[in-house]
């Protein structure tokens, strides 16, 4: 047919630019999206949890190693001396042993000092002192 011919027919100039066949496409297309959207983004959350739980796995073991690594140390008797001595302050029968106060706490302990007199007799005298001047 010529160019001439199908500008002759009344309907050919308004046919519709979507048909039918494109809009159940299209619909196909949607409800596949949507039926697909839910598992991709639960498959994206659960590859998120099992990252999360990798590293706090490697940090764990990283952990288990620095422990199991302190546990052989604790296995000399040196150092299990040397810890006894240090956080139980022991000594042998033998040794003499000293401990140095430090400073900051002899300075608490300076500035507590113990009143020259106890609270009851600085009670009993501020009465007495209030009832001589009720009496004047």
């Amino acid at each position: 047919m010529s160019p001439a011919g199908r500008a002759g027919r009344p309907g050919a100039a308004s046919r519709p630019k979507i048909t039918g066949r494109a809009a159940v496409l299209a619909i196909v297309l949607c409800a596949i999206t949507l039926t697909l959207a839910y598992p991709v983004r639960a498959y994206i959350a659960d590859r998120h949890q099992i990252d999360q739980l990798a590293a706090s796995n490697a940090r764990l073991a990283a952990q288990v190693r620095h422990l199991q690594a302190e546990a052989r140390s604790l296995n000399s008797p040196s150092v299990i001396e040397q810890e006894a001595r240090d956080g139980l302050h022991m000594c042998f029968p033998a040794q003499t042993c000293y401990e140095v106060i430090p400073l900051a706490s002899h300075r608490v302990a300076a500035g507590r000092r113990p009143a020259a007199t106890p609270w009851y007799e600085r009670l009993w005298a501020s009465v007495q002192k209030a009832d001589r001047s009720a009496a004047k």
